[in-house]
C-alpha cells in the first residue's frame, strides 16, 4: 500500500512538472506571478523572496524558449538570421 502511494506521488509531480515546463510563456508567467505572491500573503517567504521566487519559476529553459532565447536574431543588427523563416519571432 505503502509502495503505491509513493508511486502515485511521483507520478503526480512528474505530471505537474511536464505541464509547467510545457505551458505556454505568457501562462507560465502569470501562474509564476500568482503563486509567488500567494507564498508571500501566506507568510511563507518575505516579499523579496517573493519575487525571487517568481522569476525564478517563470524561466523558459533549453529549446522552445523562443520567447527569450535570441537564437533568431543577429545580435549586432537584431535582423533575422539567414537561415530563419520570414516571420520568425526573434
Amino acid at each position: 500500500m505503502a509502495q503505491n502511494l509513493i508511486v502515485g506521488v511521483i507520478v503526480a509531480l512528474a505530471a505537474v512538472y511536464a505541464v509547467w515546463r510545457w505551458m505556454p510563456a505568457g501562462w507560465r508567467r502569470s501562474a509564476a506571478t500568482k503563486l509567488a505572491a500567494g507564498s508571500h500573503r501566506a507568510g511563507l517567504v518575505d516579499a523579496q523572496r517573493a519575487d525571487a521566487l517568481a522569476a525564478s519559476l517563470a524561466k523558459s529553459s533549453g529549446c522552445g524558449a523562443c520567447d527569450s532565447c535570441g537564437s533568431c536574431g543577429s545580435a549586432k543588427t537584431g535582423q533575422a538570421a539567414p537561415d530563419a523563416p520570414a516571420g520568425a519571432p526573434r
